[in-house]
Parts: C-alpha cells; sequence; structure tokens
C-alpha cells in the first residue's frame, strides 16, 4: 500500500542539462506516488536529454521551460509558482546552475524562480568526478549550504565518460526521501534552544605561536545549520574557523578552553539541547611571553596545565529534561572510548568518529557511531557532514519526542 507522505505537498523540480536528467522521470513518478504535486522547470540544455512533453505526460503539467511562457491567468509563472511551492528540488543540479545559485545569476526561468523561493531548497549534484572535486565548486557548494540550501548526494561510482568517482547522482529514491525529510522534519526541534560548539581552540605560546589541533569545524557548523533547519533557535559558539557563519545561527567567536568554557557556561542554562563539537585543547602553556620567543641552539621546554574539562562540567550541572550530546574524535577502540567518556561526562548521546584517513579532522565527510547508554543507536557510514549532522540531530529529536 502506498503512503501518502507528500499529500497535498506543492513541489518544483528543476532540470538541467546533465545525462542524469533521465533519472528526474522516476522521481517525478515516485514523488507523485507519494502525493505530492508537481511542476517540472526545466533549462534549455535540460530538454536536449528529456524532452518537456515527457515531463508533460508523468506530471499532468506543463513543463516549464522559458521565463515567458504562459501559465495561465498570471503571466509572471517565476512568481506565482514560487508562492505555492512546499518546496524546491533541483534534479539534477550542475556545476553550472549550482555556481550561479551561489552568485546570485538569475538568466532563465529556473534560476530566476530559485532567486525568488522561499520555501526549502533541495539540490542533488550530478557531474563528472573531477568537475565534483574542483575547489570553486566545493566553495560554491559550502556557500551555498551556509544560506540554507540543503543537498543530496552526490554518490559514488561509474561515470558515463567511464571514470569512477564522486558525482553520481543520488538515485530517485533517495532524493525522494530527502525531500520527505525536509518537508515532514521541518519542525521537529521547532521551539528549541540549542547550543552548539564548533572548531578547535588555540592556546597561546607566545604572540605568534600557539597549540592547537586539526579540527576545522565543518561539522559543528553543520550541526548548527541543521538544527536551524529543523526550527531550533541556535547559537554557535566556535573556536577559530574561516568558515561562513550558518545564516539565521547566532555566533560567539572563542579563541581558547577557558574562552570557550566561559561562553559555553554563560549559556548553558538556557539551552533545551546542547552538542559540543569543538574540539578543545586538553592543555594550555603555563606560562605566556609576551613578546616572541626567539630561536637559540638551546632545547625549549614547554610546561602545560589541563584545560577546563567544559562536558564534564556541563554534565555535572545539567538541567531537568536538557539533552547534552558529546563527540569522542578516536584512533582506536572507538566504542569502548566512546561509552566510557558517555558515562563519565554524564551525557544523553555521544557521537564517535574514527580520525585519520579521508574523514574527521579536515575532510568534508565523516563517520558517525552515535551512542546513547544502551548502545550504538545509529551507524552513518561514510556520509558528508551535512548528512552526518542531520542522521545526529535525528537521533536528538526523537530523543526529545521521548
Amino acid at each position: 500500500m502506498t503512503i501518502h507522505t507528500l499529500e497535498g505537498k506543492e513541489i518544483l523540480l528543476g532540470v538541467t542539462g546533465g545525462v542524469a536528467a533521465y533519472k528526474s522521470c522516476e522521481l517525478v513518478r515516485q514523488l507523485r506516488e507519494k502525493g505530492a504535486g508537481v511542476t517540472v522547470i526545466m533549462t534549455d540544455s535540460a530538454t536536449r536529454f528529456v524532452t518537456p512533453v515527457t515531463f508533460g505526460a508523468l506530471t499532468g503539467r506543463r513543463a516549464l521551460v522559458s521565463l515567458f511562457d504562459d501559465t495561465g491567468a498570471n503571466p509572471i509563472p517565476h512568481i506565482e509558482l514560487t508562492f505555492k511551492a512546499d518546496a524546491f528540488i533541483v534534479a539534477p543540479a550542475t556545476a553550472n546552475v549550482i555556481g550561479k545559485m551561489a552568485s546570485g545569476i538569475a538568466d532563465d526561468l529556473l534560476t530566476t524562480m530559485l532567486m525568488a523561493a522561499r520555501c526549502p531548497v533541495l539540490l542533488a549534484p550530478a557531474m563528472n568526478c573531477r568537475m565534483f572535486d574542483n575547489p570553486v565548486l566545493q566553495r560554491n557548494i559550502e556557500a551555498l549550504k551556509g544560506m540554507g540550501v540543503r543537498f543530496v548526494g552526490p554518490d559514488e561510482g561509474p561515470m558515463a565518460c567511464g571514470e569512477v568517482g564522486w558525482g553520481r547522482m543520488s538515485e530517485p529514491a533517495g532524493i525522494v526521501a530527502a525531500a520527505v525529510s525536509l518537508l515532514v522534519r521541518a519542525g521537529a526541534l521547532s521551539g528549541k534552544r540549542v547550543l552548539v560548539t564548533a572548531g578547535p581552540t588555540f592556546e597561546d605560546i607566545d604572540p605568534v605561536r600557539f597549540i592547537g589541533n586539526r579540527s576545522s569545524g565543518k561539522m559543528g557548523y553543520a550541526v548548527a545549520a541543521e538544527a536551524g533547519r529543523m526550527g531550533a533557535s541556535v547559537t554557535l559558539v566556535t573556536g577559530p574557523t574561516g568558515l561562513a557563519l550558518p545564516a539565521g545561527v547566532e555566533s560567539v567567536s572563542v579563541r581558547s578552553a577557558a574562552e570557550m568554557e566561559q561562553a559555553v557556561m554563560a549559556r548553558a542554562e538556557q539551552a533545551d539541547i546542547i552538542i559540543m563539537a569543538a574540539a578543545v585543547a586538553d592543555y594550555a602553556p603555563i606560562e605566556v611571553s609576551l613578546s616572541k620567543i626567539k630561536k637559540t641552539d638551546a632545547e625549549l621546554a614547554l610546561r602545560l596545565i589541563r584545560t577546563p574539562d567544559i562536558l564534564k562540567k556541563l554534565g555535572a550541572g545539567k538541567t531537568k529534561g536538557q539533552i547534552l550530546v558529546g563527540f569522542a574524535a578516536e584512533t582506536d577502540d572507538l566504542e569502548k572510548n566512546a561509552l566510557i567518556k558517555l558515562r563519565e561526562k554524564g551525557l544523553d548521546l555521544i557521537a564517535a568518529n574514527p580520525v585519520g584517513g579521508e574523514t574527521g579532522f579536515g575532510s568534508d565527510y565523516n563517520i558517525l557511531k552515535i551512542y546513547g547508554p544502551d548502545g550504538l543507536i545509529k551507524d552513518t557510514g561514510r556520509v558528508t557532514k551535512s548528512n552526518a549532522a542531520r542522521a545526529l540531530l535525528d537521533v536528538v529529536a526523537s530523543v526529545v519526542g521521548g
């Protein structure tokens, strides 16, 4: 029996000029099967792969290509249709359309409608693996994520050109699942106050040197952005990262572990959910030189002192109903060390991730094993940090909901 989870929802589907456009036909069928009304907007290049007539037959509505297409009584479709939309999906989303969106370019019907849309936007990238790895494309993706745009995929596998790598458009079922998640989960944390920490802390040795770690802050920023999309009021306490702040998130910038402790403890009591994704330095120099330490032939010894254990302090002072989530970045004995940390710090959940290789610190990908007091709850496998954040907050939302 078909479950009409999208009954009454209006979805705009943008189709751009990529080989994966043929998959969009099946995507339309599955969205319709879920009960959604679908209007297809095509770029001119997309019509070289699939005709508007095909999408018209699948949706029961005329597929639109030109900015000057007449949709009926209202001659301004890029405004008219976006008023009614519950979600805007672009699949396939080529490097070209991603770049246009990130740059604010609106030179055809699809990009003009994306500019006017106020509904959630979901992009399913599809391109050659070398194009996907291009730093300009990755910068554009990160910029759009910071603006609240959601992504599904891409997947890894063989390309139409014969190469193998990341860049394949996600399968229609995965895109539909992401759309359902986007529309059904949108208010899962509505009314909740979420405090997130992110990034490293730097412990100064002198005016030019410090002790730090390899945390990029990407995981914590993804958690903050996702919590905001789920309806929460989010405060992000961030160490030095250089990342663009997520849209709609209040931020507090800190440098050292002591500053992180002060910022977190000042806001902890008001938070319903605290997610400590920051990699706080464990030790700091006892003495900080006010001038640069000059190089000599002699050995230099640094005396270090333990920094405050912010997570343990939060666990000891946790208020009634408050949910506390920690992270454990481990090189070995992942489960054992994570469960010890969960118990010793008084946590409700812990997200353990292996570091090294192509995941964890500095990477766009992560592997999260999420544990509660009774053991493993979810294993994400290797996913983007945005998808890892989504998985973690799904678990958090389930705890919130009892």
